[in-house]
């Protein structure tokens, strides 16, 4: 089926939201079935544009570093089953035969006395935040359910935001609209390194990407950006914990090294990484690295021809811009949750979420997309995505572009594999759309803080 029917305009509105050209849409074909299941919003839509750009960005970086020009990209087939797993790919996931652990008891939705509440309690220091603000006698489901029932959804929201957990009333009304992404070419026009060939199907190699995000989003680009040839290095400090199923999922082609930015000798290691990086993509809140002088305008100050992506969860103004957020937390507040009812929105029945954590994973596919268009245009080039931007465009674009459309039954079964890893052992997990990773994760953290050999 090919982009020019009506219900494959997401693809067309994402594609011109990274600035691509019109007429390269019409070389996406779609095959095989991805029905998500995924009730009021069309979800599906969302999974397959996303996808379908990034593949478009990666034709075009190919055909650059081939001699040709980004319209030379060739046609572009993305299967839906593919893609439909991709999106739950932490729900496929296996470490030596285990299933993982996606949320901790005291994460889900709450009735408050006027309504709901969502948290997000996965992490040890936002549960034992939680379990402060709330003055919880234990970190159990009943005590927390008690502690919410006599009070408002804001109350809780604001009395767990202030003692650093996670808490966010579920709105009954859709949030105010954000932008996708927003795309910004310094002045001066500054290039960054000259890229030569690169071997087929991995456009993107040679190309180091220093990777400063977490959770879903940022590592869901990053392993992409991996699979199609470049250098990640993940950093993360050693004070902020990782879950180990989060990172098996998500830790497939990329290396991981922990460095703390307030210790002078790890800050020069980070400055000589940065210093050979061609790309650094951010999944931090506004603000939480400018304090170390690593902000985007910081860097390309520094670093003009630099690719420097940015992602949040809230969006970039307003007065949520700087708070902490997940998938499920802007679902909620977004109106998502409340659309996704049992009542359906403003109904009475418990707030619903949508089938995949697909704010967050097609973030991911739209950063990557972002980076590869941005290195096929010589880089130098600043790009701001958001969760809440992602929602805002499937509301309210999608939606009424699209509707929902049935996408017909698949099998997962065909996009699942079996990987050895050196830090988890035989992995069990969703294929990439774009192709399969020669080896699995290596253990969070425990990589050299060094770029491999060009």
């Amino acid at each position: 089926m090919g982009i020019g029917d009506e219900r494959d305009s997401g693809t067309a509105g994402a594609w011109a939201a990274l600035g691509g050209a019109a007429e390269l849409v019409d070389r996406v074909r779609f095959a095989g079935a991805g029905d998500l299941e995924e009730g009021p919003l069309p979800v599906r839509e969302l999974a397959r544009a996303t996808v379908s750009v990034c593949g478009l960005a990666a034709g075009e970086l190919a055909a650059v570093r081939g001699g040709g020009a980004p319209g030379d990209a060739p046609p572009l087939v993305v299967d839906e089953g593919a893609v439909a797993t991709a999106f739950v790919s932490e729900r496929h996931l296996r470490v030596a035969g285990r299933a993982p652990v996606t949320f901790a008891p005291l994460s889900g939705f709450w009735r408050t006395a006027d309504g709901w509440v969502r948290t997000h309690a996965n992490y040890p220091h936002h549960r034992d935040a939680l379990v402060r603000a709330l003055g919880l006698p234990s970190a159990t489901p009943e005590a927390l359910r008690a502690a919410v029932a006599g009070r408002t959804a804001v109350e809780v929201q604001e009395l767990a935001y202030g003692a650093g957990g996670l808490a966010v009333a579920v709105a009954r009304e859709y949030g105010e609209p954000q932008p996708l992404v927003e795309c910004v070419r310094p002045s001066g026009g500054a290039r960054g390194r000259t890229l030569g060939a690169a071997p087929s199907g991995r456009p993107a190699t040679g190309v180091r990407v220093l990777d400063l995000t977490r959770v879903i989003a940022g590592p869901v680009a990053t392993r992409t950006l991996g699979l199609l040839g470049a250098d990640v290095l993940r950093i993360d400090s050693p004070g902020l914990p990782e879950a180990d199923d989060a990172y098996a999922d998500t830790g497939f082609g990329k290396r991981s090294a922990r460095l703390d930015l307030t210790s002078p000798g790890d800050r020069a290691v980070f400055e000589g990484l940065l210093a050979e990086a061609d790309v650094v993509v951010s999944g931090y809140r506004p603000g939480a690295l400018e304090r170390f002088g690593l902000g985007a305008a910081d860097l390309l100050e520094r670093r003009p021809g630099l690719v420097v992506a940015e992602l949040c969860a809230w969006g970039w103004t307003g007065p949520w811009a700087a708070r902490r957020g997940f998938d499920s937390l802007v679902q909620a507040g977004y109106g998502i949750a409340a659309r996704c009812a049992g009542g359906g929105a403003g109904g009475d029945g418990v707030p619903g979420v949508l089938p995949a954590q697909a704010l967050d994973h097609g973030t991911g596919y739209l950063v990557a997309a972002g980076v590869l268009r941005a290195l096929a245009g010589g880089g130098g080039q600043r790009l701001r995505f958001s969760l809440a931007g992602t929602a805002s465009w499937l509301v309210r674009d999608l939606s009424r572009a699209v509707g929902v459309a049935p996408g017909g039954a698949y099998e997962a079964g065909p996009w699942l594999r079996e990987t050895p890893s050196a830090g988890y052992g035989v992995v069990r997990h969703a294929a990439s759309p774009f192709g399969e990773w020669a080896v699995g994760p290596s253990r969070w953290g425990t990589d050299a803080a060094a770029w491999l050999p060009r």
